[in-house]
């Protein structure tokens, strides 16, 4: 098992590098076609024809796409991310600014998330079929169904506009107390919540069920072990793997919708910084934003996996 570990490791490793570059390709491909001249955007549409070659010819978009994408692999590999064409500013000091916030607001939302979400599909599997599982089902499909916009322009029209009580905007740069820590961050982690903990809270309750049903607990259950203890001490180990997958596949999500979140509330966050560079047409910084949130996507992904193996005994002999 010891020297399977590291070309397991290694195995897992291999691969999300791999599906990392078939995705830079995907990703340099989209980018280069969108729509609109980078030269003339950056210039403005007062530019002189000569003045927008010129600026072609400095930022490479004369070169043809193997090329620029060649020189843009090699950079992204070295740590070289590039120069943002729209203010001029390497592209690591711009996402190195905004990391962290987005960090720190992925922290937050999966700190209070992860332990509701996993306490309320235990109570669901261990109530099954009874009037506790059927409220909380009904609520985690309630909340999967609303998209995280409406449920962040509810919680500005409600909270900012009607009661008062928090800000509409998130500036971070305001926050000097606890106080306001909490009045900044409330609405944004609120929103992430909703759906990341119905999301997670089914998918728990789904393993724990599939454990519950085995053969194994059945023996328990014959033999007068009690429900708690079935289910703390045989059920939840072996449901570890599925488990960690479905925290691994939610916390992806915090990707996606981390994106409408720092946008409606003006967050700081790397992925407002991507909408302002589509905008503005800055490729070098939405590419590396994008290579950012694939990448870990894929660290997610990959530690879900290892996990999965590691806490099931088939699979880790094998």
């Amino acid at each position: 098992m010891r020297n399977a570990m590291p070309k397991l490791v290694l195995g897992r490793l291999s691969s999300s590098l791999l599906t990392l570059f078939l995705v830079s390709l995907v990703i340099f491909a989209i980018t280069s076609l969108l729509p609109g001249d980078t030269a003339q955007q950056i210039l403005g549409q007062f530019a002189t024809p000569e003045q927008v070659a010129a600026l072609r010819e400095e930022l490479g978009l004369n070169q043809s796409p193997l090329v620029r994408y060649w020189h843009w692999l090699t950079g992204f590999a070295t740590g070289d991310l590039g120069m943002s064409a729209s203010n001029g500013m390497p592209v690591a000091q711009l996402m190195n600014d905004r990391l962290p916030n987005s960090l720190l607001l992925a922290a937050i939302t999966t700190a209070i998330s992860v332990p509701i979400a996993l306490t309320m599909g235990l109570v669901a599997a261990m109530r099954r079929g009874g009037n506790i599982d059927r409220a909380l089902n009904v609520i985690t499909l309630s909340m999967v169904a609303v998209p995280e916009f409406l449920v962040a322009t509810l919680a500005v029209l409600i909270f900012a506009v009607h009661l008062g009580w928090l800000p509409a905007l998130s500036y971070v740069s305001t926050v000097e107390s606890v106080g306001d820590f909490v009045r900044i961050y409330a609405m944004p982690v609120l929103t992430l919540c909703c759906v990341l903990i119905a999301q997670m809270a089914r998918m728990t309750r789904a393993a724990l069920i599939d454990q519950l049903d085995s053969a194994y607990i059945e023996m328990a259950r014959l033999k007068g072990v009690p429900p708690v203890r079935r289910v703390l001490r045989h059920a939840l180990p072996n449901a570890v793997g599925p488990i960690a997958n479905a925290v691994a596949l939610s916390l992806s999500y915090l990707l996606g919708g981390v994106i409408i979140v720092e946008t409606i509330f003006n967050y700081p966050g790397i992925a407002s910084l991507m909408v302002d560079a589509v905008s503005n047409r800055d490729l070098a910084l939405v590419q590396a934003c994008a290579m950012l949130f694939c990448g870990a996507y894929l660290i997610l992904v990959m530690v879900a996996d290892l996990c999965a193996i590691l806490s099931n005994p088939r699979l880790r002999n094998r």
